[in-house]
């Protein structure tokens, strides 16, 4: 789906060994993966490239202790992680799960910018604006009170798709991301009277007091390990009444995993207990399904706080 990051070791013998290495990754020669990438690595010791890709055929042989030294040399040769090694320490357990490297994302989303909404939509089958419109809508159906909303903060905003959703029930926008392609291809819109590229707690942190009516992050939270910071943040700029509505993903233990699809994934109860940590009052908690994976739909939660 997306292009490879490449960093290249400044040696032209170890690159190409590197680049030869990832031809037999693919045709599933892994264990003469491991040993070409192994050569490069003796070549140049800092290729973080190189340590990254060892890591990942590791994996994939099942030797989950060479993996996570693999990854630990990846960090190590990139402190910025840019290839996302961190994010494998925390799937194996060799790491707690905190939020992902912001190089990682960075890194990530402006390779998938240009074609991230036909990817999206078309392939992944992505509806997370659409199910956070239904439950803000039902929230507010339900308290009796209008659904339009005069300022409202898109975290983790991409290309704008949350903003389309909701462009009928939001007079001012302000978007967040980390990417600045996401930012770009999100101020093609027009949908946006502000954009930043920053993370979600930076941004919120700029804003003042009691300045927001509408927090929206869809699908962004997969990219957060402790929501308590964010949710702290929000709870902060929100009007009295205002709403958080957010997607997450989820599994059937306790607080926050790393999940397969190298995405976090949160317990309803933490859920649960974050809102209630972070002063919100929890509106609409229930089941849906943010994108579909490899024919599959994900498991995931749709939520709505509101600040009371």
């Amino acid at each position: 789906m997306l292009g490879r990051l490449f960093l290249s070791s400044g040696d032209l013998i170890a690159d190409r060994r590197f680049e030869f290495a990832r031809d037999l990754q693919l045709r599933g020669d892994l264990a003469a993966a491991a040993e070409v990438l192994e050569q490069a690595i003796e070549v140049a010791p800092n290729f973080a490239s190189a340590w990254f890709s060892l890591g990942e055929v590791r994996v994939e042989l099942g030797e989950r202790d060479a993996a996570v030294a693999a990854f630990q040399q990846a960090c190590a040769a990139d402190p910025e992680d840019r290839h996302g090694a961190g994010v494998w320490l925390m799937r194996l357990g060799a790491a707690p799960v905190t939020a992902m490297p912001p190089a990682y994302v960075r890194s990530l989303f402006d390779q998938y910018a240009p074609r991230f909404d036909t990817e999206l939509i078309q392939r992944l089958h992505y509806r997370a604006p659409t199910i956070l419109l239904k439950a803000v809508l039902a929230v507010r159906a339900a308290e009796r009170k209008p659904a339009f909303f005069r300022r409202a903060i898109d975290l983790g905003c991409g290309t704008g798709l949350a903003a389309a959703a909701f462009v009928n029930n939001v007079e001012t926008f302000i978007g967040v991301d980390l990417s600045p392609g996401m930012i770009e291809e999100a101020r093609e819109t027009g949908l946006y009277a502000a954009l930043e590229v920053d993370d979600m707690t930076a941004a919120l942190a700029r804003q003042p007091d009691a300045s927001v009516d509408l927090v929206l992050a869809a699908d962004a939270m997969v990219y957060v390990g402790e929501l308590a910071s964010v949710l702290h943040e929000v709870q902060r700029v929100l009007v009295s009444g205002g709403l958080l509505a957010f997607t997450v993903e989820t599994h059937d233990g306790a607080g926050v995993i790393m999940g397969e699809g190298l995405r976090t994934a949160h317990s309803a109860d933490h859920i649960r207990d974050a809102i209630a940590t972070a002063g919100l009052s929890l509106a609409h908690l229930e089941p849906a399904s943010p994108r579909t994976e490899d024919k599959v739909p994900v498991r995931g939660l749709v939520v709505v706080a509101e600040k009371t």
